[in-house]
């Protein structure tokens, strides 16, 4: 059954498996490529116009596509399929929403700039889709939108001229909007709608070259209003295993996307983890633990542990599990969720080695919920909660000042209030109030890596940061830099301090340094030139002076007594001694006082340089250093 009344704020493009697309899109104001050699486009090719009456020479799995394509005008008048040419297209909605499979045609060679194609139907990445292999593997891919009248689309397939590539079409949905329409395949290097024109992947133009973004895995043309693919938002399952630190975040509530670095820098995006069960039903977020002991006996093998993921989906009452036996590579969802039926979602489990049991933080009715399993897959509620609570939690232990045989547990909330206190297993006791952990406006849904006692012990945190602008980019969205938490005193109570990973040292190139009295009236130019930059500064500044960092066109202010970054001057208990400023291409993340304060932001440059002034009094540099950063990408 279709739903002619759904209505989407932002549409997803499809997505595509395996080899990566070698170049992604840009601003959509820029002029197509021209034809190649400058001359006269050459005679289009058809692919496949859907004409015939069977599938010769495709390979046909399942029977979502019949024994051939769909023909006549008003059947598919009757099914409100509009915009196609000729009397044929190839359609799996033949018999509803229900049937499933997939055609692939024969093999040809690439032999023009472009391939065109019109599509329809949902807007399901993977299951309803419109692909191009090459050697096997999805290049490109492309959706309906949630309607079925077609939409004119193009590849630019340049890169793969003279290879040979195959025409693949996927149904694997039953829910609503479970079906694809495909018409009129054309090789041609004058397309109807051309893409937008390309920049390479990973150096578009507003792509932080520091910070983690979503690749653009589709390849469709993006319309007026739609939101780009590369989307990603909470954070989840952060888990380091066996040299990898493996970073998953939700994209909307359809998949979690999934990447891995060996030193929190370098970053390799893989195939998102999961999807959600069945269409609609959402995959929502979670957490991910290692089950070193097999306690939940999902692995077959008791030496390889199972990597198991908490997450709920849409209904916010079902608590399901998924898991992966092969370091996160491929996952499985456990055919018995959910494990657990309470509301409401965004489940929070680790091991608490004490008891020997597992726990988990649930949210819900504004408060946390705390419950134990011996397993991971039967769960007890404790009954204690933890009330004024804001979504996706995160709970861990840390040494105060250093000292191993003095912890305090740190719940940080989704919002980034943190408190600190004590746990026995099954209730937490607050000691502290509750203290914003970064004060920017863009830092949201924290989470730490888990199981980190198998590597260094560092407790390392990510947030995401929400809200950026990214215009004409096919990516949305980014991740804090990693930052290493430490449990200070400060001004007499436990304080968590943030600064970020050694590891950032990797990407430093040259640098600059200044020393001694910076004056009113007498400005620093640290940077003539747009770039990515760590500006460290030891610096004393008198009463009353405030100095300036200005970010190109954004101000860093800051005074004896405070820092500000765009949400308001943010106290410092002690004169400030130490400010740190990581500057990329679209976002600032300032460290005062060796983590005390830190305030994460998004924006957009309007200047071409980072200067340093003063105005009411002298500032001490002892010393300021710029060092420039090269690309986390290459």
């Amino acid at each position: 059954m279709k739903r002619r009344d759904l209505l989407r704020t932002s549409a997803v493009t499809g997505l595509a498996l395996g080899l990566a697309p070698a170049t992604t899109a840009a601003p959509a104001s820029a002029a197509p490529p021209p034809v190649p050699d400058g001359g006269k486009a050459a005679a289009d090719l058809v692919i496949a116009d859907f004409e015939g009456t069977d599938w010769k020479g495709w390979t046909v799995t399942g029977d979502a596509f019949g024994n051939g394509p769909l023909h006549g005008g008003q059947q598919l008048l009757s099914m409100d399929v509009r915009g196609y040419r000729g009397d044929g297209i190839a359609s799996s909605e033949r018999a509803g929403d229900g049937p499933t499979g997939t055609v692939t045609s024969p093999a040809f060679t690439v032999q023009r700039r472009y391939i065109s194609y019109g599509v329809a139907g949902g807007d399901y990445e993977f299951v309803t889709c419109l692909n191009l292999l090459v050697d096997g593997q999805v290049v490109r891919s492309a959706t309906g939108r949630y309607s079925d009248t077609f939409k004119q689309g193009s590849w630019d397939v340049g890169e793969f001229r003279g290879r040979k590539a195959q025409i693949q079409i996927v149904d694997t949905a039953t829910g609503d909007w479970g079906h694809v329409l495909v018409d009129h395949v054309v090789q041609t290097d004058d397309p109807e709608t051309p893409p937008v024109a390309t920049q390479p992947l990973y150096r578009e133009t507003w792509r932080p070259q520091v910070h983690f973004t979503a690749r653009q895995w589709a390849m469709n043309r993006l319309e007026p209003g739609q939101r780009q693919e590369g989307w990603l938002n909470d954070l989840n399952g952060l888990v380091y295993y066996e040299g990898e630190y493996h970073l998953f975040a939700q994209r909307w509530n359809k998949c979690w996307i999934h990447a891995v670095s060996r030193d929190l820098v370098h970053w390799t995006e893989l195939p998102p983890a999961f999807f959600e069960e069945s269409l609609g039903s959402g995959v929502q977020s979670g957490s991910i633990v290692i089950d070193h002991r097999n306690t939940s006996g999902l692995s077959p093998n008791p030496a390889t542990p199972p990597m198991v993921a908490f997450w709920s989906r849409n209904d916010n009452r079902s608590q399901c599990v998924s898991y992966s036996l092969d370091r996160g590579r491929t996952w499985r969802h456990h055919p018995g969720n959910p494990v657990l039926t309470m509301p409401e979602r965004d489940p929070k489990v680790f091991r608490y080695e004490p008891g020997g049991h597992w726990v988990m933080f649930l949210y819900g009715d504004g408060a946390y919920h705390i419950l134990t399993s011996p397993d991971l897959l039967h769960w007890t509620r404790t009954g204690n909660t933890i009330p004024d609570s804001f979504e996706c939690p995160d709970f861990f232990e840390l040494p105060l000042d250093g000292n191993p045989a003095t912890k305090k547990w740190v719940l940080v909330q989704g919002n980034g209030d943190y408190t600190t206190g004590r746990f026995d297993g099954s209730r937490f006791t607050e000691e502290t109030s509750r203290t914003r952990s970064d004060t920017g406006l863009n830092f949201y849904a924290t989470q730490t890596w888990n199981n980190t006692e198998t590597g260094d012990g560092r407790r390392i945190q990510a947030a995401w940061m929400r809200d950026g602008a990214y215009p004409g980019m096919p990516f949305n969205q980014q991740v804090t830099i990693p930052c290493e938490l430490r449990l200070r005193t400060i001004g007499g109570r436990p304080r968590l301090v943030r600064t970020p990973v050694k590891e950032l040292d990797l990407l430093a190139r040259s640098q600059k340094s200044w020393s001694g009295t910076l004056r009113p009236g007498a400005p620093l130019t640290l940077s003539g030139s747009r770039g990515e930059f760590r500006v460290t500064a030891r610096i004393d500044v008198a009463p009353q002076a405030v100095v300036r960092l200005d970010v190109f066109g954004v101000p860093v202010t800051v005074t004896r007594q405070t820092v500000d970054a765009g949400s308001g001057p943010q106290p410092l208990v002690s004169p400030v001694t130490s400010i740190e400023v990581l500057i990329d291409r679209t976002s600032i993340e300032v460290f005062a006082n060796d983590g005390e304060v830190s305030i994460s932001r998004c924006y957009l440059p309007s200047g071409d340089a980072v200067t340093l002034s003063a105005s009411g009094g002298n500032a001490e540099l002892r010393p300021v250093v710029t060092r420039t950063l090269g690309s986390a990408w290459t």
